[in-house]
């Protein structure tokens, strides 16, 4: 689509606003992070760990400049942003520590604000601010519809929908659609039950059994305030990509509303937001995409394809700084690392990093830094060697969700299990060549070659008065890329 008068006067707030923010940094250097992630990826609990480990003292031997003592002092500051929620750090803890709980999900942005007073390898003392903001993964895949017409999207959707495994989910909102004549007359009643049976197919989607990724518009499972409203009160029609709505049609209605949702929820997500980011962190739950199967996988591929290409990267520099920010550091890092036995780490890794593959190819000549990692910010599990005849097979011990189930046997919150969730193959390429490579809840819940439970947060033990450090894998590696460098 060619470049609107309205996005040039976006760039120019976003100019304005990165000169506004330049001048603030320059006397308090800043690190604004972004931390998202498709659904269920735990986003709040690797906040909650990060924040807890260094204000707390966690171990964190990679992370050099908390390793060798170079950092004092790191503590909570007051919100910086009046119009943001503050992301509720104190309930999360308590829902991990005291409770045994995962935290509710991100539902909505939130920041927080994290100050490091640290000396510098030169021996001088300095203050980093940290500003810590989440959101989630869905709204980052709207911000490609900015760049597309209605007609596009409706065209993209619909044959999205049209493919396995989505087109039985998609089946009651395809047989209303199939009643539909967009050059008919606007029909408010028509567009309600369209926008229902759309948002109950994404919802469809995202269930365990096909953990489908790629589900935009992202606010349509996640309205907040806006539930009910006409910018959420629309769906794809069966359309010319190239053609033009009848004036007073439904096409023209759906149009319209489209736009709104451009308006009203995807450019101030961006200009208040996500323009303003200088590092970022992508948590993918890749394990939810095993369970669930090939088709799912590759799904995933897809989304954090689509992730990368939405953010502003290169590598910053001083007029960049001044007039058009970028990120240059993005991390890749699948979750739930303690869910594999730890030979199985660096496999997961490949297969993140595979997943990734062609983006970053397109992102290195910017200049950025991109790096994947494995990790769990919060590990719920303990590794063992389990006896199977004369095997001694490399497994897992954790307490289950009450409700988990494997093997036909459920759980009930309380007992500690052994489990092999199966061996990741030592090709990534393995997994990616073919729709059969291996078999997944969607098709074979019964035979399915991977099974990873959901486990409770692990009981900590007090030692004295201290309060126990939140155990992890790898959430030191993690911080050494995003900000070790800033803390030199």
């Amino acid at each position: 689509m060619a470049f609107s008068f309205q996005d040039m006067v976006e760039e120019a707030r976003l100019s304005a606003r990165a000169l506004l923010d330049y001048g603030e940094h320059f006397f308090n250097p800043t690190v604004r992070l972004g931390v998202t992630g498709l659904s269920r990826a735990g986003k709040t609990v690797f906040i909650t760990a990060l924040i807890h480990g260094l204000t707390r003292g966690g171990r964190f031997p990679v992370f050099e400049a908390f390793a060798s003592g170079r950092i004092a002092r790191a503590k909570l500051a007051p919100q910086p942003d009046d119009a943001v929620p503050r992301f509720d750090y104190e309930n999360h803890l308590r829902a991990l520590t005291a409770d045994r709980r995962w935290p509710n999900s991100t539902v909505d942005i939130s920041e927080l604000r994290l100050v490091i007073d640290y000396q510098r390898q030169s021996g001088a003392d300095r203050t980093l601010t940290l500003d810590i903001v989440d959101y989630p993964g869905e709204w980052l895949l709207d911000l490609p519809l900015l760049l597309k017409s209605y007609e596009q999207w409706s065209a993209e959707s619909l044959a999205l929908s049209r493919a396995a495994p989505r087109a039985h989910l998609a089946a009651d909102w395809h047989a209303h659609l199939a009643t539909l004549k967009p050059e008919a007359a606007e029909d408010e009643q028509a567009t309600l039950t369209s926008a229902r049976l759309f948002t109950e197919y994404l919802r469809a989607c995202r269930d365990e059994r096909f953990a489908m990724s790629l589900l935009p518009p992202g606010r349509f499972l996640m309205p907040g305030g806006l539930a009910g409203s006409p910018a959420l009160t629309f769906a794809p029609l069966d359309v010319p990509i190239d053609g033009q709505a009848p004036e007073g049609s439904l096409w023209a209605m759906m149009v319209r509303r489209y736009d709104a949702y451009k308006d009203v929820v995807v450019r101030p997500f961006f200009r208040d937001h996500f323009a303003r980011l200088d590092r970022q962190i992508v948590l993918a739950d890749a394990l939810a995409a095993f369970n669930s199967g090939p088709e799912a996988l590759h799904d995933l591929e897809a989304a954090l394809a689509g992730i990368l290409d939405c953010f502003r990267i290169g590598r910053s520099t001083f007029i960049s700084s001044l007039f058009r920010p970028r990120i240059d550091r993005i991390l890749f890092a699948a979750t739930k690392a303690d869910h594999l036995h730890h030979s199985s780490h660096d496999r997961l890794e490949a297969v993140l990093r595979r997943a990734v593959a062609r983006a970053v190819a397109r992102a290195e000549s910017t200049g950025a830094e991109i790096d994947v990692v494995a990790l769990a910010a919060v590990r719920a599990t303990r590794e063992a060697q389990v006896a199977r005849g004369r095997d001694r097979l490399p497994s897992i011990l954790g307490t289950p969700a009450a409700g988990e189930s494997a093997g036909g046997e459920f759980f009930d919150g309380n007992t500690e299990v052994a489990t092999f969730p199966g061996d990741l193959p030592a090709d990534p390429e393995a997994l990616f060549n073919g729709a059969d490579t291996f078999r997944g809840l969607s098709t074979a819940a019964e035979t399915s070659d991977f099974r990873f439970l959901r486990f409770r947060p692990p009981k900590l033990e007090r030692e004295g008065s201290e309060e126990p450090a939140l155990p992890h894998i790898r959430l030191d590696r993690a911080l050494q890329f995003l900000i070790g460098d800033r803390l030199e």
